[in-house]
């Protein structure tokens, strides 16, 4: 309860002085027992580490009493390049940017400093610094690891679609309206 970050069973197993496995064993069965009476909280283990969370049923009540309008919420820029990072990590911000079509620089500092995102290194072949989700990402997202992440192939178009809209023919342009006939003098009688 006092801990502002979750903590592993081994951690936890130190501060009491148990054997590891006991408390592992202890952690879960305190998080079954929670579940099965209903409580207004959850002991989870998520992002490798135990915390205690508002029990989803409850999460809207707790929110308006706890935030009320005050939560900084992410743009729309930054949900989209988080996205980017989270599947392809670790990834350079140029290649966030060939993704989305647009300069990340500034929506990546912003995903730095709220602890969303990390330097995860260099490119080998580029020398380009690679970024990667945090483990603070997986705790707001309630994931235990990156496998938890919603598979994207039943979100996507379906090839047959995709080869469809390739194959379609392009509308013709509309012919531009014809200047109207030149008159011919054939008809009419030679001057004399």
């Amino acid at each position: 309860m006092v801990a502002d970050a979750p903590l592993d069973h081994v951690t936890l197993a130190q501060a009491v002085g148990r054997p590891p496995q006991e408390v592992a064993d202890a952690l879960q069965r305190l998080a079954d027992d929670y579940t099965e009476q209903g409580r207004g909280f959850d002991l989870r283990d998520i992002g490798g580490g135990w915390r205690f969370y508002t029990r989803d049923d409850y999460a809207p009540v707790v929110e308006k009493f706890v935030v009320d309008g005050q939560q900084a919420r992410l743009t729309q820029a930054a949900l989209e390049t988080l996205a980017v990072v989270a599947y392809r990590q670790p990834v350079s911000r140029g290649r966030v940017s060939a993704i989305r079509g647009v300069n990340v620089d500034g929506v990546m500092r912003t995903l730095v400093t709220r602890g969303l995102v990390e330097e995860a290194g260099a490119d080998d072949e580029t020398g380009a610094v690679l970024y990667r989700t945090t483990s603070y990402f997986l705790e707001r997202m309630g994931l235990s690891s990156l496998d938890g992440l919603p598979d994207l192939a039943p979100l996507l178009p379906e090839m047959a679609e995709v080869e469809d809209d390739l194959d379609a023919p392009q509308a013709a342009p509309s012919p531009s309206p014809s200047p109207p006939p030149t008159p011919t003098h054939q008809d009419e009688p030679a001057s004399p």
